[in-house]
């Protein structure tokens, strides 16, 4: 009896036993399947992606650049094919386990094949970092003979360089990239979207060590961006920098900058800046020599803006060229103020006034005409505004409204004191009395080509206003053809067997007291050839000479050699022929 009942109190025990094992073991599959519903469901999708991550990653990198060429399709800027190597400093270790070399030794190796320096890369090897880029300009050959070290931890994606094979050319028009490949300055920068290609994706596959064994690439038909024509001519570029250089150099110069257009159509064949820098290296020069100082600077352009002024009084009707003006022998006062001449004259007619530059002449007309007509005149011709040239941080110089201005400003304005202008103005200004009065839009960008070299998009020639009539700009350009024969201030501009129309500037630059005391100057020559039908426009200014500073010694000498050299390379044929030269032509060339 007792036996039947201890075996059932141990049989009772045993199923209680035995229920709450099952209960606790439904507990846990209960949790295990919530669980299992949580992460395969509910966190499903986020750990899919942790995983792929860590045996697949997505790269992009930007398409290849478009090249910039001259106006006859030669290279000014191109993208070359590099490879960028960077490493993940945890898993650096060689792919031959019987290998497997220290950090120094592996630093040495590393160097000597990228030629990079031993120390440096030995501290990036022994950083506590996911990934470092060890150097992203790799040539191919470079790449090769590091990829024969076999190490694992690097990491070698493709890339592209820009390069400037003409190194200093032009540099200041087209400006540079950085290493991410973004245009930073000029042209580089203006065209950016139109020059960078699309982004190039691609997804590399890694097995369980991290090693690479496969890659998927995805390419956007826009890959490679389009390419730029310029206007610019490579060899009448490099004309004017020639140029340009000898005379700052010889002058002891603090800069200098030439430009160079075809009055008809606003076409920029050469922007010449002295000092220069090279793009390809951009970050060892100062970086006051990387702007484009034709379109960012202004300056006063000094006698250059008496033909302006000329201009003003002869379309007006109030004066002709043979209008006598009194020039009081040298010197004349407004107000408080005194206006002096280089020379003294007495009696001048508007043509000699131009043809010797006289100041006292200038602001005599200045105050026949009245100072709307000059302020009218000056803004039709485009000073204070800006041209509109297809190129970056363009500024509109300084004139201001007529009715501010003073009697003494009004005189001074006369002789180019008092309004600032940009080279561009400048020089866009003077081709519109060589274009028949017409003034056009100067452009430096003439085309925009895809990647096989079909045109999408082409600049024509534009036309921005008529600021005088035919017949003022024929009489303006033979008043502009006397300043350079040789009694004349700009007789050193003219080369040999051909004509000049144009005009000397000698500009006072204020000085920190803001006064024309003691002050240095800016020599400058603008004007065209041939003076009968012109064919190019040129602008020379030379910033602080030294040794002259007058424009008709320091800046006409370089308009001389460019025309010169512009027009052998051109092979537009002298103006005069040998046989009838005389010896004016020769005076003139030789400079007095």
């Amino acid at each position: 009896m007792n036996s039947t009942k201890v075996e059932q109190h141990r049989n009772k025990f045993r199923n209680r036993r035995i229920v709450v094992i099952g209960g606790f073991l439904t507990f846990l599959y209960v949790i295990v399947g919530i669980q299992v519903f949580y992460l395969q469901v509910i966190k499903g999708d986020m750990l899919s992606r942790r995983a792929s991550q860590q045996y697949q990653e997505s790269k992009k990198s930007q398409g290849k650049r478009g090249a910039i060429f001259d106006a006859n399709y030669r290279e000014l800027a191109i993208s070359t094919s590099v490879v960028e190597v960077g490493v993940h400093p945890r898993d650096i270790e060689s792919e031959d386990e019987t290998a497997t070399p220290a950090k120094q030794e592996l630093a040495r190796e590393v160097a000597k094949a990228l030629n990079l320096n031993e120390h440096v890369l030995y501290e990036k090897f022994s950083a506590d970092k996911d990934f470092i880029w060890l150097d992203r300009k790799v040539t191919p050959m470079r790449e090769a003979t590091l990829r024969s070290l076999k190490l694992s931890g690097f990491e070698y994606d493709p890339s592209y360089l820009r390069v400037y094979p003409c190194k200093t050319l032009a540099a200041q028009l087209i400006g540079f990239v950085g290493v991410d490949g973004y245009g930073l300055d000029g042209l580089e920068q203006y065209f950016n979207d139109e020059l960078q290609g699309d982004l190039r994706q691609w997804t590399i596959i890694k097995d369980r060590m991290g090693r690479i064994f496969d890659h998927q690439e995805m390419c956007s038909s826009g890959y490679e961006g389009n390419n730029i024509i310029l206007t610019i001519d490579m060899t009448i570029q490099y004309i004017a920098e020639t140029a340009l250089q000898k005379s700052v150099e010889e002058n002891n110069a603090k800069c200098g900058l030439a430009i160079v257009m075809v009055p008809e159509t606003g076409a920029v064949k050469a922007i010449a800046h002295y000092p220069t820098y090279n793009p390809n290296s951009f970050n060892s020069f100062p970086i006051q020599t990387w702007r484009n100082r034709s379109v960012t600077d202004t300056f006063e352009p000094g006698s250059a803006l008496k033909v302006f002024l000329v201009a003003a009084a002869l379309e007006s009707g109030l004066c002709d060229s043979d209008t006598i003006i009194n020039c009081e022998n040298g010197k004349y006062r407004i107000g408080r103020n005194t206006i002096n001449d280089t020379h003294a004259y007495d009696f001048l007619t508007v043509h000699d006034v131009l043809k010797y530059s006289s100041n006292i002449g200038s602001v005599k007309i200045a105050e026949m005409i009245g100072p709307k007509i000059l302020y009218d005149t000056l803004i039709d011709f485009g000073f204070g505004e800006k041209t509109g040239i297809n190129c970056p941080g363009e500024v509109k110089g300084l004139l201001r409204h007529y009715q501010g201005w003073k009697k003494i400003d009004n005189a001074t304005i006369a002789f180019g004191q008092g309004v600032t202008v940009t080279p561009i103005q400048l020089i866009a200004a003077i081709s519109a009395v060589a274009n028949h009065g017409v003034l056009m839009t100067p452009y430096v960008v003439q085309a925009i080509t895809d990647v096989n070299g079909n045109i999408i998009k082409s600049v024509n020639p534009r036309e921005k206003r008529k600021v005088i009539m035919p017949g003022t700009a024929r009489v303006l350009m033979k008043m502009m053809n006397a300043v350079t024969e040789p009694d004349g201030t700009g007789g050193q501009a003219v080369p040999a067997g051909y004509t000049v129309c144009g005009k000397t500037g000698t500009a006072q630059k204020i000085n920190a007291n803001g006064t024309y005391r003691n002050c240095e100057y800016n020599g400058v020559f603008v004007g065209f050839s041939p003076a009968q039908s012109p064919e190019l426009a040129v602008l020379v200014v030379i910033d602080e000479p030294q040794k002259h500073h007058y424009g008709g010694v320091v800046a006409a000498p370089v308009f001389r050699e460019i025309v010169h050299e512009a027009f052998n390379y051109l092979n537009i044929p002298p103006s005069i022929p040998k046989e009838q030269l005389n010896v004016s032509n020769r005076v003139g060339e030789a400079g007095a």
